[in-house]
């Protein structure tokens, strides 16, 4: 039966994600988790809500409204401009079953998040990559205005690093079709472009799983203008968010006190990892992230992946064709850090 699978599913690779060990010792600083718990209000929200039982007896509300009205007061946008999703990768499925026909066009900087290519594949659309410019700017002019999706990652992945408001505004003036923002990792970084949702072919994406520490409950969204949602909702599934992570997802965003205390502490665990990446003889890219990209020629970073990886130390060894290769390592604990750093010391 395999050869009634359609021919572009068959011929893709499809997205490999990051190792998820089932053996208990690992480090894990290869799948940018927040290091740290959520915030003690989603456990008693999600705890209340099981002892009632309703919310497991039913259907959750497919629109998420209570969800969506405590994410516009939380960031000041329009409760009908939300889109919700089962993490921001299903936003982005949506978004690009929207989109993107069958021989259609999806284009994104490269190198960035790897999903990109294996949506447009699902599609059987054509995926192409412009290479960001040298420091990890936008090109501009943007050479390839007339896709059907264009996606940028910002803060970038593998790099971390962040295009600015007046780039992406750019960016988005000179394209015939929509611009996604992914802004997965934007509650590490000095700044956003959510204002940019405001224009009429931006989308502009977000997730819980990083900096709200619920990766394990799957929750994201997507802001835009209204008219584009409603497309939207013709193409999601009817409950593409279950009740717990959608009452979890309003009580994380309800204790901003906590949410800007771990950013603090992500943000300057980061600060020192690079310092002693560029101590320990890495190239190291500036990160706005909870993750930071470095690269090696001797010894290669390969070695030093599987080397660490047999310590039980796991980051993401990470190959871009025409870039070459690199290691992302998530920020993780204080004490993490310093037993990477330990482990490094030996090895190079």
């Amino acid at each position: 039966m395999t050869k009634s699978i359609r021919p572009a599913i068959r011929a893709m690779a499809g997205y490999v994600p990051g190792e998820q060990p089932c053996d208990a010792g690992y480090i894990k600083l290869n799948t940018n988790e927040n290091p740290y718990p959520p915030s003690p209000r989603v456990r008693e929200a999600i705890q209340q809500a099981v002892a009632d039982g309703e919310c497991l007896r039913k259907y959750p509300d497919p629109s998420g409204s209570e969800f969506c009205r405590v994410v516009a007061a939380t960031l000041g946008v329009a409760a009908d401009g939300i889109l919700l999703g089962n993490g921001s990768d299903d936003v982005l499925t949506i978004i690009t079953r929207a989109f993107v026909h069958e021989g259609g066009l999806v284009v994104s900087p490269s190198p960035s998040y790897l999903l990109y290519r294996t949506l447009a594949e699902i599609q059987g659309a054509k995926f192409q990559a412009v290479p960001f410019n040298d420091d990890w700017t936008l090109p501009d002019p943007w050479p390839i205005p007339d896709a059907q999706l264009t996606l940028v990652a910002n803060p970038n992945s593998p790099s971390g690093t962040v295009a600015s408001v007046a780039a992406l505004t750019r960016l988005a003036g000179q394209l015939a079709g929509p611009l996604v923002v992914d802004e997965a990792y934007v509650d590490f970084a000095d700044g956003h472009a959510m204002e940019l949702a405001r224009l009429p072919n931006v989308i502009v994406t977000r997730s819980f799983s990083k900096s709200y520490g619920l990766a394990g409950l799957r929750l994201g969204f997507a802001v835009a203008q209204p008219a584009l949602i409603a497309e939207f909702f013709k193409v999601k599934d009817s409950y593409n968010c279950d009740a717990l992570s959608l009452i979890g997802g309003a009580a994380a965003l309800q204790d901003q006190a906590h949410f800007q205390a771990t950013r603090a502490r992500v943000r300057a665990t980061r600060a020192r990892l690079e310092a002693a990446l560029r101590g320990l003889g890495f190239e190291v890219c500036p990160s706005q992230a909870n993750f930071v990209w470095c690269r090696r020629q001797a010894p290669g970073v390969r070695g030093i992946f599987e080397q660490l990886k047999a310590k039980k130390i796991l980051v993401r060894h990470m190959v871009y064709e025409g870039y070459g290769e690199g290691l992302r390592i998530s920020v993780g604990t204080d004490a993490e850090i310093d037993r990477l750093l330990e482990e490094l010391q030996k090895l190079v």
